[in-house]
């Protein structure tokens, strides 16, 4: 490409050529909002050039709206498409159950921990299924996506997507692609089975895709172009502290679950990069490859109750949050993109050992 473009409001508002890159969004219910905030960032700087996108649960709706919208209106039609799902999210929460007591609300604290109607349905998800709590399979996301995504449009966006869903019967990952993407595809990805019915699709049912891949990184490699992928967590690695009641132990095993495919996938592509010829032959492109992250320095003060808090007030603040993140990680790196991994991956190996 010999064009060259000029950045809007990074952090040097410099010319310089396009860099083709790929994302990759984990999900994390209302946490996701965060990725937002990341994701509007990073849609200001034009040289930014966005092949794919793979995404879980609610990265898979931000994945989804942001590759509609940047198909009817460019990044500034990505950036308007999240803008209005993430509100109108948080205007149908209005209406939930899900909503912070009053211990929770005095100690600014942002849980769902002392809400007594959570306590209450958090206590009969363990009694009973959601095919006894809510026979109608209803979920309140369905409407909004089928308002909000031209899933005819998405079908055919210039951005690639890469959904994951877990198939309830084999316990395996299925990536739906462009093509198949649907509603009901998204509701998958984000159905958790003590929360939500199963989805059927073609006839199979699926739950939440964090349990197969959060989000999957294979096809990012072995089918883009791009070499540089910007991984982007909700679920924190790691928590300070060793969980003592029965929530907090349950809450840490779920991050624990959650965060334990995509690591051992990381390992995976470090051992092949390790192996692999970089300029040419069999798994060149692992060679090539380039891994980022956005540093996210708020998860592991957030309680796992607090993924269910769609409140405004507190979904703004997480993409403030997101945006700051976004920024800082354009400071350090952005001249990195395109030349250099700045997630050592490598280290992951050195770990095992």
């Amino acid at each position: 490409m010999t064009t060259t473009e000029t950045s809007a409001s990074g952090p040097g508002s410099f010319a310089r050529e396009p860099v083709l890159v790929d994302l990759a969004l984990q999900g994390g219910g209302s946490h996701g909002a965060f990725a937002w905030g990341v994701l509007d960032r990073l849609l200001e700087e034009p040289w930014l050039k966005i092949e794919g996108i793979s995404g879980t649960s609610a990265g898979a709706m931000n994945a989804a709206l942001l590759a509609d919208g940047f198909a009817a209106g460019g990044a500034e039609g990505a950036r308007g498409a999240l803008d209005t799902y993430w509100r109108e999210v948080s205007k149908a929460a209005r209406f939930s159950p899900f909503q912070r007591g009053p211990v929770d609300r005095a100690l600014g604290r942002w849980s769902l921990d002392h809400s007594p109607l959570f306590v209450f349905m958090d206590v009969m998800s363990r009694l009973y299924s959601p095919y006894d709590l809510n026979p109608g399979g209803f979920n309140a996301l369905a409407p909004i996506l089928t308002k909000h995504i031209d899933f005819d449009r998405l079908r055919n966006s210039p951005i690639k997507l890469f959904i994951t869903a877990t198939n309830v019967r084999t316990g395996r990952a299925r990536i739906f692609r462009n093509a198949e993407i649907t509603p009901e595809v998204l509701l998958a990805s984000a159905c958790l089975p003590t929360l939500f019915q199963a989805v059927e699709i073609d006839g199979e049912s699926y739950w939440d895709g964090g349990y197969s891949g959060n989000p999957t990184m294979a096809p990012l490699v072995n089918e883009l172009v791009s070499d540089d992928t910007i991984l982007i967590p909700i679920n924190p690695v790691e928590r300070p502290g060793t969980p003592r009641s029965a929530h907090d132990i349950l809450n840490r095993l779920n991050e624990v679950s959650f965060n334990a495919v995509l690591i051992k996938e990381l390992k995976m592509m470090a051992l092949l990069r390790q192996v692999a010829n970089a300029e040419t032959g069999e798994g060149a492109a692992w060679g090539r490859m380039r891994v980022h992250m956005v540093r996210n320095a708020i998860m592991d003060k957030l309680g796992a109750s607090s993924k269910l808090n769609a409140e405004w007030e507190f979904i703004s603040m997480l993409r403030e949050e997101g945006r700051k993140a976004g920024e800082e990680f354009l400071t350090a790196h952005a001249d990195d993109i395109g030349k250099r991994s700045t997630l050592d991956i490598d280290q992951l190996i050195a770990e095992m050992k």
